[in-house]
């Protein structure tokens, strides 16, 4: 029986099963074991054997966004219409058959944006490409759920399903578990919350299934048996995610509204043009840069060309961004902005000071 075979069988097991307190002990069982099957799924089956032809494109930009949905719901038309690249579009299904890169451009940063082919149901199985397309989704920093909005609620479910299958989780933190591996001692397992999803019967049977007898394990917050799988395996990847709702031209105003109201949604017609602006800001607001600019000594500050950094990064980040040799010869920087306690004048700072979205700094080195 192939892996596929035993994914479906204990897919179709689940589903008979009652969820109750009394099976929640044996539900926790197959969970860990479909987890486990799905991961020797993702693995290639020998190392010796050739990957295939990948499309993952050189990451470029200050960050990547990848647009992922079924087929013709407009990702090539919002790829061509959001940046100067050309993706064929066209009214049959399928046009898009490998990954095209674009560049995004939002004062001044520029960001990676990704067409990714159409994905079918049972990607995560290998269908139509599919798991080269979550693969190279992994890479991005934030993902782009293009749905049509003529279509029923259950594509959106269907995508996450897919997603969730090769260890993609959107819109959800990391679970807060300390999970240590030891060589002897037995299982040490401590709580400071109150296990209400699962309890600890469970908790040490799942980890027998994995074959771990002497581990420690810190739970911080209260998680379901779901959550602590995903600890263990350890390869799941925690991304922001926006439901990008295309073709609003042809739907009421009604639902439009109903949609628009919905959590991390944007509702947009590529072929219209409307609403694109407020999508490119949202994209960048869900992906957490700042921009800083950079001041010579006696110049402007030169606005049209920033350094793109995380949210919290420091005086160093900064540094480091224009060149790595600056930080070992740095003697204290200017920053105006936001996060300067004088602002609007300039405060004397050292390399662990935090930098805003708009600060401009000025570098002094020894």
């Amino acid at each position: 029986m192939g892996i596929i075979e035993k994914i479906k069988e204990i897919e179709e097991e689940m589903g008979r099963t009652q969820k109750n307190k009394a099976t929640e002990y044996h539900l926790g069982l197959l969970k860990a074991k479909l987890a486990r099957y799905r991961a020797q799924l993702l693995e290639p089956a020998s190392k010796s054997s050739g990957g295939g032809t990948g499309f993952d494109v050189q990451k470029s930009g200050d960050a990547r966004v990848a647009l992922i949905g079924f087929p013709s719901v407009g990702k090539s038309t919002l790829l061509s219409k959001c940046t100067h690249t050309v993706s064929e579009t066209a009214a049959y299904e399928f046009t898009t058959l490998t990954a095209i890169p674009g560049v995004l451009e939002y004062e001044g940063a520029r960001i990676q944006l990704l067409d990714l082919p159409g994905i079918v149901e049972g990607a995560s199985q290998g269908r139509g490409r599919g798991r080269q397309v979550v693969a190279t989704a992994k890479t991005a920093d934030l993902i782009l759920v293009m749905l049509d909005a003529t279509k029923s609620e259950e594509q959106r479910r269907l995508l996450e399903i897919e997603l969730d299958a090769v260890g993609i989780r959107l819109n959800k933190k990391k679970p807060d578990v300390v999970f240590k591996r030891k060589t002897t001692g037995g299982i040490t397992l401590n709580k400071t919350v109150a296990l209400t999803k699962t309890d600890e019967k469970t908790i040490r049977s799942i980890l027998a299934s994995y074959k771990l007898h002497n581990c420690d394990v810190m739970i911080r917050e209260d998680i379901t048996t779901d959550e602590f799988i995903d600890v263990l395996i350890g390869t799941r990847k925690y991304m922001p995610c926006l439901y990008v709702y295309n073709k609003i031209d042809a739907i009421s105003l009604e639902r439009m509204d109903k949609l628009a109201r919905e959590d991390h949604t944007v509702v947009i017609s590529c072929e219209l043009g409307l609403n694109l602006d407020y999508l490119i800001e949202r994209i960048w607001a869900e992906l957490g840069l700042v921009k800083v600019y950079t001041k010579k000594r006696g110049a402007h500050p030169d606005l049209a060309d920033p350094i793109c950094l995380r949210t919290g990064a420091t005086v160093e980040g900064v540094c480091n961004g224009i060149h790595r040799s600056l930080a070992a010869n740095f003697r204290y920087a200017l920053v105006w902005g936001k996060s300067s306690k004088f602002s609007p004048h300039a405060q004397k700072a050292g390399l662990n000071h935090h930098v805003a979205d708009d600060d401009v700094v000025s570098i002094f080195t020894k």
